[in-house]
């Protein structure tokens, strides 16, 4: 970039032309800045000035000319060089590049050591944002709409090194959804606790009886912190607020929060007890851990525990424990979660009422069966199960839905809560109607004529109309073909 000159040859009067940014500007000058004029004779016959300033050659003094610079000041011995630099990949040359110069040249030293070059922020499509393309978003119409803290997520969660960032206002909405998760996981924590709760002297995750559920979410809290840390000492701050989102959503609010309920409801105070000031202190250490991309949110929920407390932002950033790690209740963990999921699945795919109980019986080594006797209060409360059978592999039942999780075989005997009859009827009229909704848009689409004259939008939209039908098809015609199995087997 440089900015451009130029003299009057009548009155000698320098006047500023404007300014350029390439080569082949400077050489056009004169066509470019057509409406510089002489301001003492009004003339427009102008010589260009032979010396052309870089627009950034001050600019490049920067680091120590705003501290005091030549003087040896007190600010310029405390904050030259600083650490870090962030800025954008367009401006290396013309501005980071100078600013080392001029560092090296006056200073003796570099201004900075790291230089965190961000993504730029395009549209959905990949376009750079312009208002005559019309494809803006105004921050502060977006903050509005979706709070500032759903926007600062969005921005952390989308900014992987060397990509840009296409942002669309539906990824906005679902880190607003993260955020209200969040929200409700501490309205729940709150909700559950009373003035008694207060009592902070301890660690309730340093308890030496912790239960299954205590001990993996403390093991996975440990994880989480130390990849926390190391995605922001590495300035991975897309994995930062990803492995966030994972430990509190998918981890914190969709699997501990439910387990606790159990110990919540227990007859035993003291267990209960324990319970809700583990729950209040996973939700503070998730809190800190957030707050350096969610200040708003987590501030307000740090504030209203009832004890007056000092702002979150003057808190410790959590540490991660290693003595907290416990890999073999992780891999536990995750069998369980596994086995619940597929016993949710199964009744999802034989459309078994949700309030309905269903009986489960597993077939497989011992050890996973002892295991799954231990935890059988999490898969009644996670799964709907009723009565649950163990057999050996040589006992496997007919006529029952089935999956396997490792060597884990669950069977699900749904003749007494779901009609076979009915059921294979119903999902058979469902196929039809599916078969003559894709077979309307694939003729459409195989119109040339619609194709060529509709707008594109349009035509797009009617594929993906397609893509959905031939899934919904697969899924009902793999359930149709489950549901003729379990009725030959039972036979």
């Amino acid at each position: 970039m440089f900015e451009m000159y130029a003299t009057c040859p009548t009155t000698g009067q320098l006047t500023y032309a404007g300014v350029g940014s390439t080569t082949k500007d400077r050489k056009n000058a004169r066509e470019i800045f057509v409406n510089a004029k002489c301001p003492a004779c009004g003339g427009g016959e102008l010589i260009q000035d032979p010396d052309v300033l870089d627009t950034l050659f001050s600019s490049g003094l920067w680091p120590f000319s705003t501290l005091g610079w030549p003087e040896r000041t007190e600010d310029l011995k405390s904050f030259y060089p600083t650490s870090t630099l962030v800025t954008g990949f367009d401006i290396l040359f013309f501005w980071v590049a100078r600013m080392i110069m001029m560092g090296l040249k006056f200073m003796g030293n570099v201004p900075f050591r790291d230089v965190y070059i961000h993504a730029l922020v395009r549209d959905e499509q990949g376009q750079k944002m312009s208002k005559s393309k019309g494809n803006v978003i105004d921050p502060l119409d977006v903050m509005s709409e979706y709070g500032t803290d759903a926007f600062r997520f969005t921005l952390a969660a989308m900014a992987a090194m060397g990509r840009d960032l296409k942002l669309a206002e539906d990824r906005i909405s679902g880190y607003q959804n993260f955020v209200n998760k969040l929200w409700n996981a501490a309205r729940f924590v709150q909700m559950n606790l009373s003035d008694s709760n207060g009592d902070r002297s301890g660690s309730a995750l340093d308890d030496g009886s912790l239960d299954f559920a205590a001990r993996w979410i403390r093991s996975r809290l440990a994880f989480t912190i130390a990849e926390a840390r190391a995605a922001i000492d590495a300035y991975r701050f897309n994995d930062y607020a990803n492995a966030l989102y994972q430990f509190t959503w998918h981890e914190f609010c969709d699997w501990y929060i439910e387990m606790s309920k159990l110990a919540l409801s227990s007859a035993d105070a003291e267990t209960a007890q324990r319970s809700r000031k583990r729950l209040r202190e996973l939700l503070d250490q998730i809190l800190l851990l957030l707050h350096p991309i969610t200040p708003f949110v987590t501030e307000e929920i740090w504030q209203v525990w009832g004890e007056p407390r000092a702002s979150i932002m003057v808190q410790p950033y959590p540490q991660a424990q290693s003595d907290w790690r416990d890999e073999a209740t992780e891999a536990r963990m995750t069998f369980l979660m596994d086995i619940i999921r597929a016993v949710r699945n199964l009744r999802t795919e034989m459309n078994c009422p949700p309030g309905k109980e269903v009986r489960v019986i597993f077939c497989g080594n011992e050890a996973d069966k002892e295991f799954l006797r231990e935890q059988q209060p999490y898969l009644r409360a996670l799964a709907r199960v009723g009565e649950v059978e163990f057999r050996s592999v040589d006992a496997r039942p007919r006529g029952a839905a089935t999956a396997v999780i490792g060597a884990m075989e669950i069977y699900l005997p749904l003749d007494d809560l779901v009609n076979l009859d009915e059921e294979r009827a119903r999902l058979t009229k469902e196929v039809g109607k599916i078969e003559d909704e894709l077979s309307r848009v694939q003729k459409k689409l195989a119109n040339a004529d619609f194709v060529a004259k509709a707008k594109n939008e349009v035509v797009q939209k009617e594929r993906e109309k397609a893509g959905l039908f031939e899934e919904k098809m697969r899924t009902l015609r793999n359930s149709l073909a489950k549901l003729e199995e379990i009725q030959a087997g039972g036979n």
